[in-house]
């Protein structure tokens, strides 16, 4: 079984400025390396909420006996509802560490990746909604080429919709070894060291999971639940989810202005609710040779004011 190894681990706890007696969520807790260490950090009245809406993330969290510790089965775009369900109005800190995880990966089941042959699920909660084959068998070839290009950024989008849709008139597309050959297929040239299904891969699990929806209606719920002085530290993993991180932040310590030469009372202009804690922050070599995925992680911090 592979260890799974919380990326920024040490980075992301210190930027949460943890107060012993405060009040946190880990809205990833994965399979809890963020989670320990915070608790680590808390004192006897502290308190760690955490939510995941993958099983098997909830299984692996029955092993954390610890009364200041709450594990829920929820995504975290539910924050707002899991918090007013413990009766917490307001936290001290949050944590996302946005993305697929590690054990999901390398769980030739789950159909993540094009490294194993299994069914194309790709689900992160495997409870409900739609498998990546269910949506690669209904969907029009407009909608594939739009998923695979927006969500994968991927060239070769409109050329692969249109072999997808050829391939599954003769048989259904239910498994990641078909996927992956029908897409090497298409996808012809490709950056070094690249397998040719990497973006169509990604681009069919973030449309499956709704990862970039659920990232944009989080970050408004985690600021709004932070007390004065409360920090907001989020990981990322590509350049989507971080785009929206960054002009989250940039928006919340920024807010946008009215042109020049528009009359307004200084009273009256937008004013900031939070600032930026530090410059973006990426893991060390030291970390990326020992956990090659932590290389395209970002980490950014945000305070409310």
């Amino acid at each position: 079984m592979t260890t799974h190894l919380p990326v920024l681990l040490a980075e992301a706890v210190a930027a949460l400025a943890i107060r012993p007696e405060g009040i946190y969520v880990d809205g990833t807790f994965g399979r809890g390396g963020h989670s320990r260490a915070i608790l680590e950090k808390l004192g006897s009245t502290g308190k760690l909420i955490a939510l995941d809406r993958d099983p098997q993330a909830i299984a692996a969290g029955a092993a954390i006996q610890d009364a200041r510790f709450t594990l829920v089965h929820a995504a975290f775009s539910q924050l707002n509802k899991v918090l007013d369900a413990q009766g917490i109005t307001q936290v001290d800190g949050i944590l996302l560490d946005v993305g697929v995880s590690s054990p999901q990966l390398d769980d030739a089941s789950r159909g993540m990746s094009f490294r194993f042959d299994a069914p194309l699920d790709m689900r992160m909660d495997t409870t409900q909604g739609e498998t990546a084959a269910d949506f690669l068998a209904r969907a029009e070839q407009s909608e594939i080429e739009e998923v695979i290009r927006e969500y994968g950024e991927e060239r070769f989008a409109h050329a692969l919709a249109k072999a997808l849709v050829i391939a599954r008139q003769q048989q259904r597309i239910s498994s990641t070894g078909q996927l992956a050959a029908l897409v090497a297929q298409v996808v012809r040239t490709r950056e070094p060291g690249q397998h040719p299904a990497t973006r169509t891969f990604q681009a069919l699990r973030i449309y499956v999971n709704r990862e970039l929806e659920e990232l944009s209606l989080t970050l408004p719920q985690a600021l709004c639940r932070l007390k004065p002085l409360g920090r907001l530290a989020v990981i990322s993993f590509h350049s989507l989810e971080d785009r929206i991180v960054k002009h989250f932040m940039r928006d919340a310590a920024h807010p946008p202005q009215p042109p020049k030469g528009v009359p307004v009372r200084a009273a009256d202009l937008p004013q900031p609710v939070a600032r930026l804690v530090g410059k973006q922050m990426r893991a060390s070599d030291a970390e990326i040779a020992t956990n090659p995925r932590a290389r395209s992680a970002v980490l950014r911090v945000m305070e409310k004011i």
